[in-house]
């Protein structure tokens, strides 16, 4: 359905999807899906938005869990951005992942749903920590392009582009985006989704950053990053928690853009 013309949009995935880094606890969470369903309904006004999407939810869980909810909605559109919590895990499986993905995308479009996916930055160029994952986001990325070809799926390929790894767009974390993040997955969505008014823009870099840390303060700030997030994510997969336990979607009914899309968290 080029140019737009959805009425009922369906967001599947994890915690990007859900929105952490654009809102807090108390506001709520707004998000890059949330942000498209806006745009989407500049042009369809009568457009119907659910976001099932829960934080911490592995590619297979966001299957178990999301998959037939979403179905029973029956969206025109649909997003599924699942994988980068199977990426931290001692034990990934990249053939796997993308299993849980195509699955996803294979009922999804059988059922008349235009379905769009993304692709994952360098991690190792947000947290120069994390670089031993870099390959792992690479075989994964690589499988995702080819099971979204098998079924048609749109894709944003954000990898070629060092937009994606500036710092600027990512939280505090570097493990969500910052608003200004979740923006620019939102109008890549649409630029893949072609709607009206999208074009390739998200892809340009931004300014050179006068404030960029280089040298021991870059340094000090991975440090600092170690023991305000690595410490307690590791403390939390040691005692085989996930910061989505107990959690449930924040959207899980079709709603009107007119309705609230962020509201507080239980």
């Amino acid at each position: 359905m080029a140019g737009g013309g959805y009425l009922r949009y369906v967001a599947l995935g994890d915690s990007q999807t859900e929105g952490l880094g654009d809102g807090d606890e108390v506001r709520g969470l707004r998000g890059w899906a949330d942000r498209l369903a806006e745009l989407i309904a500049r042009d369809n006004p009568d457009l119907r938005y659910a976001n099932l999407a829960v934080r911490g939810l592995l590619a297979g869980q966001v299957r178990a869990r999301q998959l037939a909810p979403a179905l029973a909605l029956r969206p025109d559109l649909a997003t599924v951005v699942a994988g980068v919590n199977d990426v931290l895990r001692r034990r990934f499986d990249a053939d796997e992942v993308a299993g849980h993905l195509e699955a996803m995308f294979a009922a999804l479009t059988a059922q008349g749903a235009r379905v769009a996916t993304l692709t994952f930055p360098d991690i190792g160029r947000i947290a120069p920590l994390a670089r031993p994952l870099a390959p792992r986001v690479v075989a994964l990325n690589a499988r995702i392009r080819e099971a979204a070809a098998r079924h048609g799926v749109a894709v944003v390929d954000s990898a070629p582009y060092p937009v994606v790894t500036d710092p600027r767009i990512w939280s505090a974390d570097r493990l969500h985006a910052a608003p200004r993040g979740h923006a620019l997955i939102a109008a890549a969505v649409a630029h893949a989704l072609e709607l009206p008014g999208s074009d390739d823009s998200w892809t340009h870099p931004l300014p050179p950053d006068p404030t960029a840390r280089t040298g021991l303060r870059a340094v000090g700030a991975e440090l600092r990053w170690a023991g305000t997030f690595l410490g307690p994510w590791l403390v939390r997969r040691v005692r085989g928690r996930s910061s989505g336990d107990g959690r449930q979607a924040k959207r899980p009914e079709l709603l009107p853009i007119s309705d609230p899309i962020s509201h507080p968290i239980d």
